[in-house]
């Protein structure tokens, strides 16, 4: 007997995207394009931008990288569980590490995807997600059960403690972190520390490292979500 929905045309899948990288966005956006069960319902390049996305009508997947110019894309993904309670989040990202994947799948993500994925296995991986799915990049895959394995052994106590948090930076780095918050540049910093821009750069990369981070907006976030500095 002939299924009921032979012939029929799959329902569209409509997803948006908040990635900062052109070329990537520039890939992922043609993948989805080509295809007939996918379309492209918005796009952003920032978080402020993201926030605005979501202001419009609901998506059924959204797209969020974390490395964003002007913060953090978990403050997409927490605003985008709150505004389109359908909507199904997947992270697409350079960050691997075990903080920003506890911190992506904590705040609402349904699955984490590293831009090593080409765009046309995302754009399986978008199909994946509509369905119920939960899409995930092997080598976080196994860094989640490693996690989850450490806290069935007893790993919960060596998580960071708010003092290792704060002994993290050096008291150098924390001013210049401080300094970076109040929105003075490396020179200033330089000037005002009686430093040169070099070492005050080298304390930024220094900073960025530690914090697992590639930008200021994210440095500070990170650091004030560790209690390194003041909220």
């Amino acid at each position: 007997m002939e299924s009921p929905a032979a012939g029929q045309t799959p329902p569209l899948i409509h997803v948006a995207i908040v990635e900062d990288d052109l070329g990537f966005r520039r890939a992922l956006s043609e993948a989805i394009d080509s295809t007939q069960d996918l379309r492209l319902a918005g796009v952003a390049g920032t978080r402020a931008e993201g926030l605005q996305l979501l202001l419009g009508a609901p998506v059924d997947v959204l797209l969020v990288d974390l490395g964003l110019p002007d913060g953090s894309g978990i403050d997409v993904i927490k605003a985008a569980v709150q505004q389109w309670s359908s909507c199904s989040v997947v992270v697409s990202t350079n960050f691997g590490d075990e903080t920003h994947v506890i911190r992506s799948i904590e705040a609402g993500a349904s699955g984490y995807l590293l831009k090593d994925s080409s765009p046309a296995r995302i754009v399986d991986e978008i199909r994946s997600v509509a369905s119920g799915g939960s899409p995930i990049s092997p080598i976080i895959a196994r860094q989640v059960l490693a996690r989850f394995r450490q806290l069935g052994a007893g790993g919960a106590s060596r998580a960071q403690k708010p003092d290792e948090a704060a002994q993290l930076l050096s008291a150098r780095e924390k001013e210049v972190l401080e300094l970076i918050t109040k929105g003075f540049t490396a020179n200033e910093i330089a000037r005002l520390m009686s430093l040169s821009p070099f070492t005050v750069r080298s304390f930024v990369r220094r900073i960025y490292s530690k914090l697992n981070v590639t930008s200021k907006a994210e440095a500070i976030y990170e650091a004030r979500n560790q209690g390194i500095l003041d909220g």
